[in-house]
């Protein structure tokens, strides 16, 4: 099924800042609320809820504007995978914009009555991801490399294991539960909210001594350097994930991704498009009117190219597979070679005396002129 575009979603431009965004989202969630008797609607409320989690991300609305919906789908070809808007916590998003007090929502199932639950805090949760940007030459992008990335990423403590401290016992606050039960009026009536405790984080566990290397976290950051193997055919704006190598995530969650987003320095005669390369050759008059065969680079090595009698400035031929390689595919593209017929600035006098026998030679049954001398 096709979904909507999510700044249609949220009514809002493509260049719209994040507070934008975040009032648009703040107006449609109050409007298609489920407890909103004249105007609720499930369905469009988890939309509009789907569209900001993704708009409101840095990383995911650039990849987003780049792939589209195919960039959080586990079969799309936008050159990574993994996450799924199905994924997404709209607890954590409500309760970001609305306030605590709002209440989480666990799914989308239990609308009709008036409880909701946070108990997020306790679930394992995915690592932070990281986009780092890698600067390639022509040649690199073209015929692929290894590179090595230095970054800074969270990861578990070996002092405390990731716990976060010692000598653990249950949360007098909450009881163990990880969740203060409480009452609320809204904008849409008395709210029964269970909120996550404070004092435990949601664990309903607390530490008696909190680890000093983590500062109770569970996580440090260090600096790693990571090897990375870029593929043949990248191109400036295209993005490679790495999956599992990024943050460490918490309450035993698996690692972020990292994401690497490349520039492509132009090069000097190639000039590309997609997959296909563009090179333009320059001949002299005589190479143009005679012919010839002339030796041109290509991005394989140097081919001999035959020229036809009467080239023209313009004429193109196509080199089949001669292009660059398809990323994560078979095949190459095409390589397209363009004449461009120079003109001498400077010439002898012998020069010039041949140029006006040239100019003796009947072209009045060119097919160009022809049609020329029809507007005269």
């Amino acid at each position: 099924m096709n979904k909507k575009d999510y700044y249609e979603v949220l009514g809002v431009s493509k260049t719209a800042t994040d507070e934008e965004i975040k009032r648009a989202f703040r107006r449609l969630a109050k409007t298609y609320h489920p407890d909103n008797k004249q105007t609720g609607d499930e369905a469009k409320f988890k939309e509009v809820g789907e569209a900001y989690a993704i708009l409101s991300d840095p990383t995911k609305r650039r990849q987003y504007d780049q792939f589209g919906h195919q960039a959080f789908t586990n079969n799309g070809n936008a050159g990574f995978s993994g996450f799924s808007a199905e994924d997404i916590d709209l607890g954590d998003i409500f309760s970001e914009i609305f306030g605590s007090g709002f209440g989480g929502f666990s799914g989308f199932s239990n609308f009709g009555g008036r409880t909701s639950s946070r108990t997020t805090s306790k679930r394992p949760r995915k690592g932070a991801d990281s986009l780092v940007n890698i600067n390639l030459s022509f040649e690199e992008a073209i015929n692929g490399c290894k590179k090595t990335i230095t970054l800074d990423l969270n990861e578990t403590c070996d002092h405390c294991h990731g716990a976060g401290g010692f000598n653990e016992h249950t949360c007098s606050t909450c009881g163990g539960s990880g969740r203060i039960i409480s009452e609320q009026r809204s904008l849409f009536g008395v709210f029964q909210t269970q909120t996550t405790c404070n004092e435990c984080g949601g664990s309903g566990k607390v530490f008696k001594n909190i680890c000093n290397e983590c500062n109770g976290t569970g996580n440090v950051k260090k600096r790693k350097e990571i090897e990375v193997t870029i593929p043949e055919g990248v191109d400036t704006g295209y993005q490679l994930r790495i999956s599992g190598k990024g943050s460490a995530g918490t309450n035993g969650g698996p690692n972020g991704d990292i994401y690497i987003e490349f520039k492509v320095s132009p090069h000097p005669l190639f000039a590309r498009e997609d997959e296909d390369i563009y090179l333009t050759v320059p001949l002299t008059i005589t190479e143009a009117i005679l012919g010839c065969k002339k030796e041109i680079p290509t991005l394989s090595g140097n081919v001999i190219l035959e020229i036809k009698p009467g080239t023209n400035s313009g004429d193109k031929v196509k080199l089949k597979g001669k292009g660059v390689k398809k990323i994560n595919s078979f095949g190459k593209g095409n390589m397209y070679v363009i004449y461009k017929v120079i003109i001498p600035s400077r010439l002898s006098m012998s020069q010039k005396r041949l140029i006006k026998e040239l100019a003796t030679t009947n072209l009045e049954d060119e097919p160009e002129f022809k049609e020329f001398k029809k507007y005269l």
